[in-house]
């Protein structure tokens, strides 16, 4: 005879019939409570056996079992749920002081001229100086997740030491220029270069597959180098990368060059955002071209640079930094290939239009670069 005998009201019965025709039901209650009415054994029920019941719903004679129980124990409604899972109570490694502990630790420099802080290491630490008896690198990594606090990670800032009157006066000529409407007549231009370290492979890498990275060898042939000029119009949403054997003053004023007579020959000016380097200057144009022409092409030119230590204020230098990221961040063997490969770049962001929506203005510069601002002289 069994322990646990369903015998449902005929209030019961409606509510449970209710919920299997309600069709937004969940399906473990419907599954709960069609078993509670194949299971009814008062007058009038089928009154199922276990594996009947198990067998007609597809479930388990045990979660069977378990629902009778909880309906004679607690009723229809704890029958129709899931009995919650009791979660085992654990001590709390690292309170609060233990955890500033921590972060001070992984915020100051690491041991034995280590570059950086393991979460072993940290947790060998807070055993070393007793403030934990004991504790996983686990422990330490769910800490450091919920603190946000990263020692593996470095970021790069360029700004002077302080504060300098060049610099601030540089960094908002250019956000100015930054801030002009889209003019057809005066079209802004940011352009910056970089270098590419060509590198051929030894051997073939073997392709990504289900279970394995891909592979690559250790070894590699270095190729040379090549230049990337960056020619970024960020109100246009446009940019081109021209790839050359160097970066000389006439490479730079060839690029020049085309931007005047070629990317723009109606413009009244080309307004010029560049960075410091010795090339950028109206005396490249001299170097490559007779004095007329270089000349004409320099009229055309209204220059902008920015200051020593703001290279960040160059949109052609962002433009670089996306190519890298996106393209450029592995081995390619030829200037060839390199000029295929950002080629295709080049196409796929222009077609999408991709600009850049400029918001750091003068006043945010004003003051959340105001250390950079130097005292003004009481007359």
């Amino acid at each position: 005879m069994k322990k646990y005998v369903v015998t449902l009201t005929a209030d019961e019965r409606v509510e449970l019939t209710g919920l299997l025709a309600a069709g937004r039901t969940a399906a473990q209650k419907v599954a709960h409570a069609r078993i509670l009415l194949k299971a009814d054994a008062a007058d009038g029920g089928p009154g199922w056996t276990d594996d009947r019941i198990a067998e007609a719903v597809e479930v388990s004679t045990d979660t069977v079992g378990r629902v009778r129980q909880r309906f004679v124990e607690s009723g229809v409604a704890a029958a129709l749920t899931r009995k919650a899972q009791a979660k085992p109570s654990r001590e709390r490694v690292l309170d609060g002081a233990a955890e500033a502990r921590l972060i001070t630790l992984a915020c100051s420099p690491p041991p034995d001229e280590r570059t950086r802080w393991t979460l072993r290491m940290l947790a060998d630490k807070l055993v070393e100086l007793e403030v934990v008896p004991a504790v996983s690198a686990e422990t330490v990594r769910r800490v450091m997740k919920k603190t946000l606090v990263k020692p593996h990670l470095k970021e790069q800032w360029c700004l002077p030491d302080g504060p300098s009157g060049e610099f601030v006066a540089r960094m908002e000529d250019v956000i100015e220029v930054y801030h002009r409407p889209a003019d057809p007549k005066r079209p802004l231009v940011c352009i910056d270069e970089s270098s590419k370290q060509l590198v051929s492979e030894v051997r073939e890498p073997l392709p990504t597959a289900p279970g394995a990275p891909a592979r690559y060898d250790y070894e590699y042939k270095r190729e040379g180098t090549a230049n990337l000029f960056m020619i970024s119009e960020p109100l246009a949403g446009w940019r081109q990368v021209t790839v050359t054997d160097r970066r000389t003053a006439k490479d730079f004023a060839e690029v020049l060059r085309w931007l005047v007579e070629e990317r723009h020959p109606g413009a009244d000016k080309l307004v010029l955002v560049t960075d410091n380097l010795n090339t950028h200057d109206p005396g490249c144009l001299y170097e490559a071209f007779e004095p007329d022409r270089a000349r004409r092409i320099a009229a055309k030119l209204e220059w902008h640079y920015t200051p020593k230590h703001g290279s960040w204020l160059n949109v052609a230098e962002c433009e670089l930094a996306a190519l890298s990221g996106q393209c450029l961040d592995r081995r390619i063997g030829s200037a060839a290939r390199l000029s295929q490969v950002v080629t295709a770049w080049v196409k796929e962001r222009n077609e999408r239009k991709v600009g850049v929506n400029w918001r750091f203005t003068t006043a945010d510069a004003r003051v959340k670069l105001r250390r950079l601002y130097p005292a003004p002289q009481k007359c």
